[in-house]
């Protein structure tokens, strides 16, 4: 009979979630006035943990709060301001929900404390090679770690799978010398980030299969990105429709995490992958039965 092999994602505070049958959605709450595409719209704390708290309802397992935009041309803030803004928004959901708290930061300083605040997990934009620090921080709490490929500030290598191998083969050197643990490290290939072209985003789409030489869970951040813009001709807050295709094509092709703005109908998309792929393993181990 066809076996599938468990996959358990260690996080911080004694938490895990299990990615063996069914992918997560990790719900974006920017808690900032800039983002690319709901700027502003909970840049408070009241309205960020009732956005959040939403996102739980709607289905999301890990919500990820981010205090700085990372959309091309953002300005950047001070660690305090992004602490500022974060860990009351960490510290409040903490009480409220039982969903995994991702900050999504590269400052060693705001993952220390957001940890200390509540949060399960680290997501790091920058792949641990911004501030290396901050994975001496994953290690000494044992917090999950999303570290995340970019080609900003560097000159990428033109094949872009080879790129993948050689960003985040470096951030997992950084990662083992800091001594975290591969059972809390998920990878994120970084879609848009650097990637400038349709062809591109969606050539690392089609060849997304490539990265599990890693041997890594694998995290998909498509959501509302410029790319689907231009296949779709949609601005950014009209693509989620578009995002939930991606959702459901990148589950089938072995992602794991999907990092969405709107929850509801990535979880319905991501609902139906997982049927079939469990209807697959189903056939599949129907022909291994003996006759």
């Amino acid at each position: 009979m066809t076996m599938v092999e468990r996959t358990i994602w260690r996080v911080g505070h004694g938490r895990s979630l299990d990615l063996t049958e069914h992918g997560a959605i990790m719900a974006i709450i920017n808690v900032t006035p800039d983002s690319f595409s709901d700027g502003g719209l909970h840049a408070g704390v009241e309205t960020a943990v009732a956005h959040a708290l939403a996102c739980a309802q709607d289905g999301a397992v890990i919500l990820d709060i981010g205090g700085e935009s990372t959309r091309p041309g953002a300005a950047e803030v001070s660690a305090d301001e992004e602490m500022a803004r974060v860990l009351p928004v960490i510290g409040a959901l903490r009480e409220k929900t039982d969903a995994l708290i991702s900050i999504d930061t590269y400052r060693a300083a705001t993952a220390r404390a957001a940890v200390e605040a509540g949060a399960h997990i680290i997501n790091d934009v920058h792949g641990l090679q911004r501030e290396p620090e901050i994975a001496d921080v994953a290690a000494a709490t044992g917090a999950g770690l999303c570290i995340m490929h970019t080609g900003r500030g560097r000159e990428k290598l033109e094949d872009p799978i080879a790129d993948q191998r050689h960003f985040l083969g470096l951030s997992l050197e950084i990662a083992a010398r800091a001594g975290v643990s591969r059972e809390t490290i998920v990878l994120d290939p970084g879609f848009g980030f650097a990637k400038e072209t349709l062809e591109e985003n969606m050539d690392l789409i089609a060849r997304f299969e490539e990265l599990h030489g890693f041997g890594l869970p694998l995290l998909a951040g498509t959501s509302r990105k410029r790319f689907l813009g231009t296949l779709t001709g949609r601005d950014a807050r009209d693509r989620d429709a578009a995002t939930a295709a991606t959702t459901v094509a990148l589950r089938l092709k072995g992602a794991s995490v999907f990092r969405v703005h709107n929850v509801a109908i990535n979880r319905d998309a991501l609902v139906m992958a997982d049927a079939m792929l469990a209807a697959e393993r189903r056939l599949a181990a129907n022909k291994d039965l003996p006759a």
